[in-house]
């Protein structure tokens, strides 16, 4: 089965065509950074006019890049939540239309669920079950997945989610957005351990997170100290994703060990900074477990997990109707 994937949740505009749910065949994804970077994060209406702007020519690019003519597609997945609202409703009543206009089958999928997917696109996929920590701008979660479309909640975060903490810090030290990539860049300056920031674990025996605490004494820093030793940049931005990762890292591993689980994966944004993957690496080796990543590039917001995921729920009988709406939060 074929499926062409749309994704529209937040300032990505994506399409991808993915083969049986596992092979990318072709993969488009048009980036929003330089429109919203002046403002140091998403503006929601201009997410929104631009991907009526390009949705069109990014579809037709991922249809091109596979050498598929639009008949020859099987069926068409899109996101339908969690985002932005006005972003989400972009993609969904394009794919409507799209699917409707080739009288083919489609569905709306949650977007969390495709990033738990994009571990099955890489070339060494997790055997079921396995835990994922799914980290990314606005989601920051631990899920027991016990097949393709069935997953267990174990704990999500209270606040903020990490990559939005990433966004905040590096706008409170004047680094620009998006944070996560700029953090991980100066951090390789710095030395973690010269100042001190606390590690949220909240409850240790629970699996929820919180990054708010940590980003307001990071806040609290930069305002009693920066002004007078500004040189200190790099310092903060170490520790302050060395903190991030240790809590990361010790939920995840202690949530493999819960469920006496040998398998984990690490999905969304974050999972594409350096400094994670390294420590989790390093510390599932000891615990003898298997760790999962996907490719950077697959990290990202981007339109073939969507469609790997819609496989599954298409292989399953599900079918969207017309009459089906987006949602901003959820969920799985």
């Amino acid at each position: 089965m074929i499926v062409l994937g749309i994704e529209s949740s937040c300032d990505e505009t994506a399409a991808a065509v993915v083969a049986d749910g596992n092979r990318v065949i072709a993969s488009i994804v048009a980036s929003q950074v330089e429109i919203h970077h002046p403002y140091g994060g998403v503006v929601p209406e201009l997410a929104s006019r631009r991907h009526v702007e390009v949705i069109v020519s990014v579809v037709d690019q991922a249809l091109a890049e596979a050498g598929l003519d639009p008949s020859r597609i099987d069926a068409v997945a899109v996101t339908q939540g969690p985002g932005l609202v006005g972003a989400l409703l972009v993609g969904f009543s394009f794919a409507k239309a799209y699917a409707y206009a080739l009288e083919k089958p489609w569905v709306g999928v949650n977007h969390l669920e495709g990033h738990i997917n994009s571990v099955f696109l890489a070339s060494d996929p997790p055997a079921f079950p396995f835990v994922a920590l799914l980290a990314s701008g606005g989601h920051t979660s631990l899920y027991y997945v016990t097949d393709p479309i069935r997953a267990e909640l174990m704990g999500q975060t209270r606040d903020d989610a990490a990559g939005e903490a990433f966004d905040k810090v590096a706008k409170l030290l004047g680094l620009g957005y998006p944070g996560g990539r700029i953090i991980g860049q100066m951090a390789e300056k710095g030395i973690p351990g010269r100042i001190v920031f606390p590690r949220p674990y909240l409850d240790r025996n629970g699996f929820d997170f919180s990054f708010s605490g940590l980003k307001s004494a990071v806040r609290r820093h930069v305002q009693v100290y920066l002004k007078d030793d500004p040189d200190t940049v790099p310092d903060i931005a170490a520790e302050f994703q060395e903190a991030v990762v240790d809590v990361l890292t010790d939920k995840l591993i202690r949530g493999a060990r819960h469920k006496k689980c040998d398998q984990i994966a690490l999905v969304g944004g974050v999972a594409a900074n350096q400094r994670l993957r390294e420590r989790l690496l390093a510390e599932a080796a000891r615990e003898g477990l298997a760790v999962h990543i996907p490719p950077v590039d697959l990290c990202q917001d981007n339109a073939a997990m969507i469609a790997a995921v819609g496989y599954h729920y298409l292989q399953a009988g599900f079918r969207g109707d017309l009459t089906d709406d987006v949602y901003s939060r959820t969920r799985i």
